[in-house]
């Protein structure tokens, strides 16, 4: 087995621009929705992505599992929903009633949820006491973001709703983890394509049956859709594979501290959003309980680079 190399310069570069690329995502979504239903939106993004997902595997000579493999393709549609279609469903129709940045902060949740489900769910990722007390400090941040208030002039049971929306579409991603982890083997690029492609015929009729086709979308919701669809999707494919490859998955984990700050600070900066200190208050517990319960692998990862 060839040891993991010291992450470099290099790889410090590629997670910094995987995380704006995804921090930055959520404000995509919000310029987006001017244009398109949230249904629309989650429908079309899917649908170029996988696109561009499936040229790169005609490039590179990629092709699709077997359909014989009914155990893997059933594998892979519940990817495909946990992964996207749910997910990106939530938090299209949540950020139309939050900022950018509320959903964005949500996904500081992630690796949280995460570890209870892998004490469950995956042998050999059981919870010990600095994983607890990570947990239960990232916990009371979730609870302490969920129940912000002056998120817009008027707190109604809608935003409310919203807000949980947001959380769903994170715990999608966290159950999702899970589900990939003990995902029977198979090429990462054709699970990714597959994923997506499932994804979008399942949003796509829904879409059609609940927003109809889009109409009169302003230009500027065309280059969010086309931004959302080419870098979150292909192109931060591209590095995260990179990263995983040279420097492992420990490292690529850091980029889960850097999305929720990237969506503050862009949707502060660039839709001029106005966020209580409660929310910052919230993003520090949940930040400060993933290092807490992943102490260990940091300090691993900054001793090497």
């Amino acid at each position: 087995m060839q040891a993991t190399q010291t992450p470099g310069l290099k790889n410090w570069i590629r997670i910094l621009t995987i995380a704006l690329i995804w921090g930055a995502a959520f404000m995509g979504v919000k310029i987006a929705l001017d244009g398109f239903g949230p249904l629309q939106l989650a429908a079309t993004r899917v649908g170029i992505g996988a696109v561009i997902l499936w040229l790169l595997m005609l490039a590179r000579g990629v092709r699709f599992p077997p359909l014989s493999d009914r155990r893997l393709w059933a594998t892979i549609t519940l990817i495909a929903i946990l992964s996207t279609a749910l997910p990106f469903a939530l938090l299209s129709w949540g950020q139309q009633h939050v900022p950018s940045a509320f959903a964005g902060m949500s996904m500081a949740a992630v690796p949280l949820f995460i570890l209870p489900l892998a004490h469950i769910f995956v042998p050999g990722e059981q919870m010990h006491l600095r994983k607890v007390l990570g947990f239960g400090v990232g916990f009371v941040g979730t609870m302490v973001l969920i129940g912000t208030g002056g998120l817009q002039a008027a707190e109604t049971w809608t935003v409310q709703v919203a807000q949980l929306a947001c959380i769903g579409g994170a715990l999608c991603y966290a159950c999702n983890s899970i589900l990939t982890k003990r995902c029977p083997p198979v090429n990462e690029l054709a699970l990714s394509t597959a994923a997506l492609g499932l994804a979008f015929l399942l949003l796509a009729p829904a879409a059609l049956l609940v927003e109809g086709m889009p109409r009169a979308i302003p230009t500027h919701a065309w280059w969010a859709m086309a931004y959302l669809a080419v870098l979150p999707t292909a192109a931060a494919y591209l590095l995260k594979v990179a990263v995983v490859r040279s420097a492992g998955p420990s490292f690529m984990s850091l980029v889960n501290y850097q999305v929720p700050v990237w969506s503050v600070v862009l949707g502060a900066l660039f839709l001029g959003e106005r966020l209580p200190g409660t929310l910052f208050a919230a993003l520090a517990l949940i930040l400060l309980g993933l290092a807490v319960s992943q102490w260990g692998t940091l300090r691993g990862l900054f001793r090497r680079a």
